[in-house]
């Protein structure tokens, strides 16, 4: 393939608000669309990881280990050794619990700066094979993970919980990509897509009050116009992978293809339409 691809992380800077699931949901919807996508796990705890192989063991009842790790991988230079391929459009690369060493491996380069360039150039020996990537780190500031990911990415999604943790990690999270990826680490290309409201609640004042505080401080126009409500099945997926037997996935399926359709056409022409 001699295309460019679209590398997308999905960030905040607060835990438990689903960006795992979107990630992996987004790929998956990518993916069935006809896009050659690469699910990336930057996360040493390994929770996409996790549900895109309980997401394999649906779709063909293939229990899948892997003998390189993330680290090995990195160690040799080849990520490609911890690529495992999931469907005929989407793989997956599998993280593990000892990625954890991967800020300390990089000590031996003395300039920050240079250890978050660093991954990309493992990543450019293979990133030409796909459309998309999809990026996903732990929801940690300042972490080497995160920084990496974003100095290499085309663009960044901001996933968010409506609720005050998630709307306070959303605005930090802004900040920070101005800040330091942009300003201090000179991320080349990164843009944002906008901010996902996730796992809405009806009737509940705190969501309605949050999303409101959402559309004052970020502009109506930065949040996706499709979000994803609260379904009991989006529960589920970490614990089970990605199912499609019954109509409550198909119902998070929809709500997913929706969401990655409108990330499709805010980046199709090549430029954010984040209102700054």
């Amino acid at each position: 393939m001699t295309q460019k691809p679209t590398i997308i992380t999905l960030g905040n800077f607060k835990g438990g608000v689903g960006k795992t699931t979107s990630a992996n949901l987004i790929a998956y919807n990518l993916a069935d669309e006809g896009h050659k996508t690469l699910l990336a796990d930057l996360d040493p705890q390994g929770n996409a990881t996790n549900m895109m192989l309980k997401t394999k063991a649906n779709l063909d009842g293939e229990i899948v280990s892997f003998d390189n790790t993330l680290m090995k991988s990195v160690k040799d230079e080849d990520l490609t050794q911890s690529i495992i391929n999931i469907t005929d459009n989407l793989d997956l690369l599998a993280s593990a619990s000892d990625f954890a060493l991967y800020p300390r491996y990089m000590e031996k380069i003395k300039d920050y700066n240079e250890r978050v360039r660093y991954l990309e150039t493992l990543f450019n020996k293979f990133k030409d094979n796909y459309e998309y990537i999809i990026l996903d780190t732990p929801p940690t500031i300042m972490s080497l993970f995160a920084d990496s990911a974003l100095y290499m990415s085309d663009w960044c999604l901001i996933v968010m919980q409506t609720h005050k943790d998630s709307f306070d990690g959303s605005k930090a999270f802004i900040d920070y990509l101005q800040e330091y990826v942009i300003d201090a680490y000179k991320a080349p290309r990164l843009d944002l897509i906008g901010i996902l409201p996730v796992l809405i609640k009806n009737n509940a004042p705190v969501d309605d009050y949050t999303l409101t505080s959402a559309k004052e401080a970020f502009g109506e126009e930065n949040l996706l116009n499709h979000h994803i409500r609260h379904m009991e099945r989006i529960k589920r997926f970490p614990i089970t992978g990605i199912s499609t037997h019954e109509i409550y996935d198909m119902r998070v399926l929809q709500a997913y293809k929706e969401v990655t359709d409108e990330i499709l056409e805010r980046i199709g022409k090549g430029k954010s339409k984040w209102v700054h």
